[in-house]
């Protein structure tokens, strides 16, 4: 299990992925960068001109090392996946439920009643610790009415309903979202979330690691068998991964926007690790990119008590296992699926 912590990151332009015996070669104009071991890896990801060889790519689809190619700033392209690992019978019972409305809706209650909890827990924290530091009377009624929230999404009595309450939730709290960020105001004001493209350094930051967030999710749920692209609460689109964005919802604020916070709040970035484009997108440097990258594979070793388990497990591992009890679930092995509860 302790391969999925390991993701290969890519940035440097020009680079060539090979194989070599049992080990992946990274080079760049002749000259060798990295070797590591495949073994070791649970998947690659490779940010603008990357090349990788037909070999490689047929030994990683063969070992269950996915492979994702990502623009230069980060927007999602393809993957290279192998067989879906699992039982046909575990995947036919998925498409079973997504066809039937309540029981689709009972899943998919949970998934926004997790992030909306995630996301109270995430301002209850910042109040406990910085609570002289922010407007806490304003962020303190964003706290109250996301507690509110959570009983609406659970009485939801239909889908649409249901989107609805999670998108005003989200406004809710990304209102308040400003409060949470303490310093390097002149760099790192947030007015509103905006994307396709971010139009500023926060969202800037939001959008890349939310696509690291989706990789990571989508690849533990098609090791343990699941359809990534067939979701509960999300509709399905052609290449739209519906069910890794139903479950990274609850990971969205205990994951990403906590170090989104961390990595402004302690100045591990700086508005020079931003550039705007002519079309007015702001993008993350090279340098940025990087720093971005190794803080999110270091909060991945992080250690953490599972909620459901009660087992200590290191972060990166959390989406696999949610993966397996999601499949445990949709089997009948469980009455519910069993959401991650920040505390």
């Amino acid at each position: 299990m302790k391969k999925y912590l390991n993701t290969l990151f890519v940035t440097t332009q020009g680079a060539y992925l090979s194989k070599e015996g049992e080990t992946i070669v990274v080079t760049a104009e002749k000259e060798k960068l990295l070797q590591v071991p495949s073994c070791a890896l649970g998947g690659i990801i490779c940010f603008g001109n990357v090349g990788c060889s037909p070999f490689l790519m047929g030994y990683c689809a063969a070992n269950n090392i996915a492979i994702s190619f990502m623009t230069e700033y980060g927007r999602y392209l393809a993957s290279v996946h192998g067989r879906i690992n699992g039982n046909v019978l575990l995947r036919r019972q998925q498409y079973r439920i997504a066809d039937k409305d309540e029981e689709c809706l009972a899943i998919a209650r949970t998934f926004t009643s997790a992030k909306i909890y995630n996301c109270r827990s995430v301002l209850c924290r910042a109040l406990r610790d910085h609570s002289d530091k922010m407007a806490s009377g304003v962020v303190n009624s964003a706290v109250d009415y996301l507690a509110s929230s959570i009983k609406k999404s659970q009485a939801a009595g239909d889908l649409d309903e249901l989107r609805g309450i999670e998108g005003d939730a989200a406004a809710t709290y990304f209102s308040v979202f400003d409060n949470l960020i303490l310093g390097q105001k002149d760099d790192f004001k947030f007015g509103d979330r905006n994307r396709r493209p971010p139009l500023d350094n926060v969202n800037c930051l939001l959008s890349f690691i939310y696509t690291l967030l989706m990789y990571d999710v989508r690849s533990a749920l098609d090791s343990v068998g699941l359809d990534s692209c067939v979701g509960m609460l999300h509709r399905d689109r052609p290449g739209r991964p519906s069910l890794a964005l139903d479950m990274m919802e609850e990971w969205r604020p205990v994951i990403a926007d906590r170090l989104v916070l961390s990595l402004i709040n302690r100045e591990q970035l700086s508005g020079r690790d931003f550039k705007k484009a002519e079309t007015g997108a702001v993008l993350l440097s090279d340098e940025g990119r990087k720093t971005v990258l190794t803080a999110y594979q270091k909060r991945k070793q992080e250690e953490i008590t599972h909620p459901y388990l009660q087992e200590t497990v290191k972060t990166g591992l959390l989406f696999y296992i949610q993966a397996l009890l999601l499949a445990r679930h949709l089997r009948g092995d469980m009455d519910g699926y069993p959401a991650f509860l920040w505390k």
